[in-house]
């Protein structure tokens, strides 16, 4: 990660971690959206399963590549104002398919990803 490229630093429990904040910080929006966007963060995850299984949400630190799709999603909707818990969707959903189903490799029956409590997070392209 560059230092800096747009960060939500380690906050208090009952903080939470802004993401137009994030994502405001002159990250150059064409880059991001040809080459897609790396984040890393420490947040707690959880998800939805086949038919009536859940996962308890636990801390994870993952740092995922997402698709340029999910870049452009993300710039969009800080440029029309989305509050976080949108874009924490928009996160969600990216790491859901890359990271979860690994593109499709796995975990097809997973059905929703919550990505909540964000001790940070850190993006770059």
């Amino acid at each position: 990660m560059v230092a800096g490229a747009g960060t939500c630093s380690p906050l208090p429990a009952s903080a939470s971690c802004s993401m137009a904040a994030a994502f405001d910080t002159g990250l150059p929006r064409q880059a991001a959206a040809s080459g897609g966007i790396t984040v890393e963060t420490r947040a707690r995850f959880g998800y939805s399963a086949a038919t009536g299984t859940t996962d308890d949400g636990r801390f994870r630190r993952l740092t995922v590549k997402l698709p340029a799709a999910y870049a452009q999603r993300l710039f969009d909707a800080r440029d029309t104002g989305a509050g976080d818990q949108q874009m924490r969707e928009i996160i969600a959903e990216g790491f859901k398919e890359v990271h979860f189903q690994d593109g499709g490799g796995r975990a097809m029956g997973l059905s929703d990803v919550e990505f909540n409590d964000i001790d940070y997070l850190d993006q770059d392209y």
